[in-house]
Order: C-alpha cells, then sequence, then structure tokens
C-alpha cells in the first residue's frame, strides 16, 4: 500500500468518523490525528530501520506540534482516528488494529517490568480492530483489549477487555454486551 492510498483511507476514515469534519482537504490540513499518522509512520520506518535517533527526533517534532506522543515503536494499524488528540500517548511496545477511534487524553502506558508478566515483550495494551476508547482514559499494561471494545472516558483499564464489553470506572470493569 502506498502512503498516497493510506493518507486517503486516514482522511476518509475521519470523514466517516466526525461530524464536525467537512471535506478532505480541511482534514488534511487541519487534523492533528492525521498529521501526527503521517509523521509516526515515517518515524517508525526509520525505527524498524535501526534509526533510533532519528525517528526519536520526528517523533518529538509530531508531538510538539501535534500535542499527540507515539512513540516511533508503536504499532498501529489502518484507518486509526486520533480525534481532538492533544494528550494522546501511545508507548513504544503498544499495539492497535484497524478501524479504530481514541479520543483526546487517553495515555496506552507501560507499567514496571515487575508489576506484571509481560506479553512477548510488550509493556504496553494490545488493542483490538474496531475498539472505542474515550477521552482521557488510561490502559496500562501488556494487556488486551478485544476487538469492538468499548473503553468509557476516564476509565482506567490494568486489565484485559474482552471483544465487545465495555469497561468502565476507576479501577474498570468490564460489561459484557454488545458494544
Amino acid at each position: 500500500m502506498t502512503p498516497r492510498t493510506r493518507l486517503g483511507e486516514d482522511i476518509q476514515a475521519v470523514l466517516e468518523r466526525d461530524p464536525a469534519a467537512r471535506n478532505s482537504l480541511e482534514v488534511l490540513l487541519t487534523s492533528p490525528g492525521v498529521r501526527a499518522l503521517v509523521w509516526h509512520r515515517i518515524a517508525n520506518r526509520l525505527w524498524r530501520a535501526g534509526w533510533k535517533l532519528l525517528a526519536r527526533q520526528i517523533a518529538y517534532r509530531s508531538r510538539r506540534v501535534t500535542g499527540i506522543e507515539i512513540h516511533p515503536g508503536a504499532t498501529l494499524g489502518r484507518r486509526l482516528v486520533i480525534d481532538h488528540g492533544m494528550g494522546v500517548v501511545i508507548g513504544e511496545t503498544a499495539i492497535i488494529g484497524d478501524d479504530c477511534l481514541i479520543y483526546h487524553g487517553v495515555t496506552l502506558g507501560g507499567k514496571k517490568p515487575g508489576d506484571r508478566q509481560h506479553t512477548e515483550g510488550r509493556r504496553h495494551p494490545a488493542v483490538g480492530n474496531g475498539v472505542t476508547i474515550g477521552a482521557e482514559a488510561i490502559v496500562l499494561g501488556s494487556i488486551t483489549v478485544g476487538d469492538g471494545a468499548r473503553v468509557a472516558a476516564a476509565a482506567v483499564v490494568v486489565n484485559d477487555v474482552p471483544a465487545g464489553a465495555l469497561a468502565v470506572g476507576v479501577p474498570a470493569k468490564n460489561l459484557p454486551g454488545k458494544a
């Protein structure tokens, strides 16, 4: 997939999920989430090629401009929408699936290695496909948020969230049912 095709998918995803987005040009020129994703893809390629310092510098520049901090080692799926992205933090070993929606102030953070056994060297969450994470939610550690799950605004998630569940509260409890 070419970078131009990927950018087109990102813009279309914003147009579909954000009622305030009016047209492609507006999204391209004003969406901090789209800008952060473009810069992340560049930084991630450099990171995987071993150019770690340059990748971190690009990620730092992106954070300064967009207010969205994505570690260059993070793995992001297609059509991710970061809406009102200020304060979003995505850690180095985080994995985010396709068609996810993340609101402002979300943290996908790590925990100290002694706090929990890590899965395959991950310190950060793995988020499935079609997940929505509400504003100011905190998702910590080597946990999994299943496909189609939702994390409520301001929830603090430290345990796995099953597919299709809704995680609410501090600490978050999983409510089964259709997400």
